[in-house]
């Protein structure tokens, strides 16, 4: 009987698997017709094969929330179409007073993070601030993030905020490219163990930010 169910336990999770990426590939298909640039649509399947392998490694990762809190059910995550419009091209600004400030998190505590500078966003003629934080890891290793809240903030996407990884380029002039059909959700939005910063007052974007990963719940 043990044996019968666990078969069924992994038989059913490799349908959500299957029905999971047909969904995202009909998304994104649907999404290819109203693009010619041949650019943009291998973006578009890039994008739908990263979602793809997070699905999976969600599933059936050892270290995935859902499988070291063992009280929440896996399910496929949530996004919105991929959408060109909410990918820009900045400069970072390194600010000159690299202050340390504390970052509030989901369960109380204060962690330390390094405000280090900014990049600035056009939309719609419209200039818009990003903030980049560096964090230490628990092994003292060093990593910069962005993380926001914007006006789907605790409707459609979660009521923390969501989070963009950043990789610093030693080149002053280097443009970055952001891309918020990428930012996803903290540990924290699918498991009440786990703990994940606050994004700021300051992290605020007064935008619509229709991209990237939806509430889980």
């Amino acid at each position: 009987m043990a044996l019968k169910k666990m078969i069924f336990r992994k038989c059913v999770g490799v349908v959500i698997v299957i029905i999971s990426f047909i969904s995202l590939l009909f998304l994104v298909s649907c999404n290819k017709d109203s693009y010619d640039d041949p650019e943009m649509k291998a973006y578009f399947d890039e994008l739908v094969k990263e979602r793809k392998e997070k699905d999976y490694s969600f599933q059936f990762d050892s270290a995935s929330p859902f499988n070291r809190d063992t009280s929440i059910v896996y399910q496929p995550l949530k996004y919105y179409e991929p959408n060109p419009d909410f990918i820009f091209k900045s400069k970072f600004h390194t600010y000159d007073m690299q202050d340390t400030v504390v970052i509030s998190g989901t369960k109380g505590e204060q962690r330390p993070a390094i405000l280090v500078g900014s990049l600035d966003l056009n939309y719609d003629d419209e200039i818009y601030k990003v903030n980049v934080y560096k964090s230490f890891g628990r092994t003292g290793e060093e990593y910069y993030s962005i993380w926001f809240t914007d006006m789907t903030t605790g409707k459609t996407t979660y009521g923390v905020g969501r989070y963009l990884d950043f990789e610093l380029n030693d080149d002053p002039e280097f443009i970055y490219t952001i891309d918020f059909n990428k930012a996803y959700n903290p540990y924290c939005a699918y498991s009440h163990l786990f703990t994940c910063p606050i994004p700021r007052e300051e992290d605020y974007i007064d935008l619509e930010i229709e991209a990237g990963e939806k509430n889980f719940h």
